[in-house]
């Protein structure tokens, strides 16, 4: 079994920035696709970005595209999301998840019933 632990959260001036973390354990991280989404208070789930398994491939939701990058080292078993040019909008729990199997189109990817693990989240909260 995978299990996945988000760090790197925490409190943000508006226009700071933070690198959230996703370590996994449990099995071997190099060939999964894995993905971020976040949820804000009394909003339902969303997409952020998604990298397949060996980094070649990256897709962003539009409105973040410039100000969010998703990264990989598969030496690490660590997934990673920058994000820049923060504002009051991007607080919310940030999660990482994990697809076991084989699919790394955006069409999959951006889709939170693909994926088969989840890690507990991260608190990420900017201030304005």
């Amino acid at each position: 079994q995978v299990q996945l632990v988000e760090s790197g959260g925490g409190l943000v001036q508006s226009g700071g920035s933070l690198r959230l973390s996703c370590a996994a354990s449990g099995s071997t991280f190099s060939s999964y696709a894995m993905g971020w989404f976040r949820q804000a208070p009394g909003k339902e789930r969303e997409f952020v970005a998604a990298i397949n398994w060996n980094g070649r491939y990256t897709y962003y939701t539009d409105s973040m595209k410039g100000r969010f990058t998703i990264s990989r080292d598969n030496t690490k078993n660590t997934m990673y999301l920058q994000v820049n040019s923060m504002k009051p909008e991007d607080t919310a729990v940030y999660y990482c998840a994990a697809r076991r199997t084989y699919g790394d189109a955006r069409d999959t990817l951006v889709r939170s019933n693909s994926y088969d693990y989840w890690g507990r989240g991260t608190q990420v909260t900017v201030s304005s």
